[in-house]
């Protein structure tokens, strides 16, 4: 097992989902200093000695290309609730002052067993509320990458799989209760599910932005996707720098090898006028925010 006995500075890559989080933390977990939650965790969320072992092996002479079809990194949800219970869908985002001593006992101890004297950093990616309050309670040197993506292509991406929550209605979700101003923003779209997911887009986005003031300004960085599709290699020496970690000619030639484009374009291919309009109609605000027409 590990002799580490503390996780120094993890690295926590969040989003809203559908957003190009998968993709960076996929390639971010070619870094040869860090260590992340692979599916072991999911499917053995009582043993994470295994993924210690699954970390050890990245490092072994073995061949990367088959042994990354067995070992890669997830979410691992099931290993999050199996030592903070609650914390995979929680109906609001989670603070500081949700922290019980136990919890925080347990999952450092938990996170820094899974480290290797090579991979002494943790990389962890989870999406929907950026937990950051509680996140940052628990490991205070802890760093956090925001990646976020135009509105209407989540949206889009969310209406089209089964798992969205938003299927089953605001009154029936995780994500909490609407306000007045946002229930009567549904209702005047005849409770369009479009509407539903530019109102939830908002929701988390605007959760994150009020999160992120309570943490020194240092500890929290904002990625772009689609400047992220465009200079990847840019966008991670900016990611690297930021966490601290070295910047190597391996951890390149992994970033040329993934086919970086982006997809922000189906939206408008998927979508009728009418729903486009909607969309445009729900996220109006909140796109100018973020700096999107």
């Amino acid at each position: 097992m590990s002799m580490i006995s503390t996780a120094t500075k993890p690295i926590f890559v969040i989003g809203t989902g559908r957003c190009g989080s998968t993709i960076f933390h996929q390639i971010f977990s070619y870094h040869s200093q860090v260590a992340w939650l692979s599916r072991t965790c999911e499917m053995y969320p009582q043993h994470p000695h295994r993924n210690y072992l699954a970390m050890r092996l990245l490092d072994a002479p073995l061949p990367q290309k088959y042994l990354r079809k067995l070992i890669y990194p997830v979410e691992a949800y099931n290993f999050w609730d199996n030592y903070c219970y609650g914390f995979g869908e929680p109906m609001r985002d989670l603070l500081k002052e949700d922290v019980l001593p136990i919890t925080k006992k347990r999952l450092q101890k938990v996170m820094a067993s899974m480290l290797t004297e090579n991979r002494a950093r943790l990389l962890i990616k989870i999406t929907g509320w950026s937990r950051i309050g509680f996140l940052k309670e628990i490991f205070p040197d802890a760093k956090f990458i925001h990646i976020y993506r135009d509105g209407r292509a989540v949206v889009n991406s969310w209406l089209n799989v089964d798992w969205w929550q938003g299927w089953h209605g605001p009154h029936h979700w995780q994500w909490g209760q609407l306000s007045p101003q946002q229930e009567q923003l549904w209702h005047r779209h005849n409770q369009s599910f479009v509407a539903l997911g530019g109102i939830l887009w908002d929701i988390l986005m605007t959760a994150t932005d009020k999160a992120k003031e309570l943490i020194p300004p240092e500890d929290y960085l904002e990625i772009r996707y689609e400047d992220f599709c465009q200079q990847p290699v840019k966008l991670f020496q900016q990611a690297v720098d930021f966490c601290d970690l070295a910047w190597s000619s391996e951890f390149e030639t992994a970033i040329h090898s993934f086919k970086m484009e982006s997809a922000d374009y189906k939206w408008k291919e998927q979508l009728t006028l009418p729903q486009q309009q909607i969309l445009n109609a729900s996220l109006r605000d909140a796109l100018q925010r973020y700096g999107y027409e």
